[in-house]
């Protein structure tokens, strides 16, 4: 019953539900442009900007890249082949299994990929007009929304 609740409910959702929607979509369509303006700033493209930004987190194997970005690996292959060109990544043997290459960034990677994030400031004014307590709320909504129960304490 309660699954038949929500899909009909999914079917036909309320006024609310529908701004709601609007929204999200408005900022990710926001979120998208600016995100291709600040990677074609740095001679990239969206997709070789979003392998960067992965890679600057942690070195990654290439087959979990493109279960992330929900791509083929070989599409993976060739962006990190355009990266690995222009020094912004390298592979190398996974320590824990050297029969497993991963992707990692440089340091001029690294730092591309922190310039990439700080150019990215469409949401930065409006998140910062939020108090701490709404920016958590809204954080811990979202990780919700997405299944992510773990909410981590932030100083």
């Amino acid at each position: 019953m309660a699954a038949e609740s929500r899909t009909t409910h999914a079917l036909t959702p309320d006024p609310l539900t529908r701004e709601v929607v609007d929204l999200f979509g408005t900022v990710v369509a926001r979120f998208h442009e600016e995100y291709e303006l600040a990677a074609s700033e740095h001679q990239l493209t969206g997709a070789q900007a979003r392998v960067l930004a992965l890679l600057a987190r942690e070195p990654t194997p290439m087959r979990q890249v493109a279960r992330q970005l929900k791509c083929e690996p070989s599409n993976v292959t060739g962006i990190v082949d355009r990266l690995e060109s222009r020094g912004l990544v390298e592979r190398r043997a996974d320590p824990a299994d050297r029969r497993v290459k991963v992707a990692a960034a440089t340091e001029q990677g690294r730092t591309t990929a922190a310039q990439l994030r700080g150019g990215l400031d469409f949401a930065g004014a409006p998140l910062a007009e939020l108090t701490p307590a709404e920016r958590t709320l809204l954080r811990d909504l979202l990780r919700r929304m997405l299944g992510d129960d773990a909410v981590t304490e932030t100083p």
